[in-house]
C-alpha cells in the first residue's frame, strides 16, 4: 500500500508540475486578487475537476468516452473556442486593487471565476488524455487497497499543488505595490491560453 501511495505522489507531481493553462490560471488568480478568499473558488474548482478526472481515469470511464472520435472533436472545438474567449477576457481584466462592497459584484465574480476554472480544467483534451494514458494506465497494476492508496495520492497532490500555486501568487502580489506585476501576469496568462488553443488544434 505504501509503495502504491508513493508511486501515486511522484506520478501525479510529475504530471501536474509542467506549466500549463490550468496551473497558470490558478497562479494568476492568486497574483491579481486582493483577498485570498477570492482565490479559493478557483483552487477548489480546479482541485475538484482534477479529482473527477483522476477517478474517471482509474475506473476507465474516460477511456470509453475518448474512444469516440466525435466526442474528441467536440472537446477540441469547445476547448479552442473557450481558451480564446477566456484569453481575451483575461487580457482586458484589471487586477483587484479595491475593496468589493457590493454583494452582487461578489456573486457575479464568483460565478464567472468558477465557470472559467471549470472550462479551463475540463475542456482540455491533452490533460484528459494524459490522465487516461498515464494515471489510468498506471492504476491497472493495482487492486483493492493498493489502487485506493494510489488514487488518493494522486488526488492529494492536485489539491496541495493548486493551493501552493495560489499562495505563491498571493505572496508575489503582496510585494507588487504598484500593480504592474499583476497586470503583466494577466497579459502573460492570456498569451498562454491563446498559445494553448493554437497548439490544441494543431496537434489534433
Amino acid at each position: 500500500m505504501i509503495t502504491a501511495f508513493v508511486h501515486g505522489i511522484f506520478l501525479a507531481f510529475g504530471l501536474i508540475l509542467p506549466l500549463g493553462v490550468q496551473n497558470f490560471f490558478v497562479f494568476s488568480q492568486g497574483a491579481v486578487n486582493k483577498r485570498l478568499i477570492s482565490v479559493l473558488p478557483v483552487v477548489v474548482t480546479a482541485s475538484l475537476c482534477d479529482t473527477v478526472l483522476i477517478m474517471l481515469a482509474v475506473f476507465g470511464v474516460s477511456l470509453v468516452v475518448m474512444s469516440f472520435f466525435w466526442m474528441k472533436s467536440l472537446l477540441v472545438i469547445g476547448g479552442f473556442i473557450f481558451l480564446v474567449y477566456v484569453g481575451f477576457v483575461t487580457w482586458r481584466s484589471k487586477p483587484d486593487h479595491s475593496d468589493l462592497s457590493k454583494s452582487d459584484s461578489q456573486q457575479i465574480s464568483f460565478g464567472k471565476i468558477v465557470s472559467f476554472t471549470l472550462m479551463i480544467s475540463l475542456l482540455n483534451p491533452h490533460a484528459i488524455l494524459d490522465t487516461i494514458g498515464v494515471i489510468g494506465t498506471s492504476s491497472l497494476r493495482y487492486q483493492g487497497v493498493n489502487k485506493a492508496a494510489f488514487t488518493i495520492a494522486c488526488i492529494l497532490v492536485s489539491w496541495c499543488w493548486f493551493f501552493t500555486l495560489a499562495l505563491l501568487g498571493r505572496l508575489i502580489r503582496n510585494k507588487d505595490k504598484t500593480g504592474s506585476f499583476s497586470k503583466n501576469v494577466n497579459k502573460v496568462s492570456a498569451i498562454v491560453m491563446w498559445a494553448a488553443a493554437i497548439y490544441l488544434v494543431s496537434t489534433f
